[in-house]
């Protein structure tokens, strides 16, 4: 196990405080941070940014925070803090973008007469960039699942989250989950993490 750094333990602190605040203001106050299609007249621009700070129940951000917490500090070792912070909120923005893109592409093909009125909250799509750059990194890394608890490398458990991504977005299954969020913050963190692990500049 990684030592905890710098940018990780701030995530891991700014998502749990958000979390608590959220059960303790108003609700109308709290029920403004997710993200809201324009279509819903509850759209702000702040929402950008503190959807991905803002989880529904404590299995959606234990979820996020324990895998952050697991691969995130290797990864930001290994980018250092800039890289690894762009990482991080570039996949939160792309997985953003990838779930409206898709959400809204029926309405604007006319497939249908009504635009979609979501939500969209967690750390999901950021986090997903930071486990998918932990595998570009480090293909080959063993990890130890949590159910089942059986050893598997880092480029085979990145395939099986993009499979169940892709195939749950597609058919529509899985719940209420915002699944393409989760494979826009994928690519993003594929395309970063290849580029910088072969000498790209930018944040040095």
């Amino acid at each position: 196990m990684m030592p905890l750094t710098g940018i990780v333990k701030h995530l891991l602190i700014i998502n749990v405080v958000v979390f608590i605040a959220v059960q303790l203001i108003p609700p109308e106050w709290g029920n403004m941070l997710p993200f809201y299609s324009p279509a819903t007249g509850l759209f702000q621009p702040f929402q950008i940014i503190t959807y991905m700070f803002t989880h529904a129940d404590i299995s959606h951000i234990l979820f996020n925070m324990l895998s952050l917490y697991f691969m995130g500090p290797m990864v930001e070792m290994t980018l250092g803090h800039k890289r690894f912070l762009a990482l991080y909120m570039i996949a939160g923005l792309t997985g953003l973008a990838a779930h409206f893109v898709v959400g809204y592409l029926p309405f604007y093909l006319g497939w249908t007469l009504l635009p979609p009125e979501f939500a969209v909250l967690g750390a999901s799509g950021a986090v997903f960039g930071v486990v998918i750059a932990f595998a570009t990194l480090y293909p080959d890394r063993e990890l130890m699942l949590l159910f089942p608890p059986i050893p598997i490398k880092a480029w085979v458990m990145a395939l099986i989250l993009i499979g169940i991504g892709l195939y749950s977005g597609l058919t529509g299954t899985g719940g209420n989950v915002a699944h393409f969020a989760h494979l826009g913050g994928a690519l993003a963190g594929f395309i970063l993490a290849r580029h910088w692990k072969h000498g790209g500049g930018f944040l040095r």
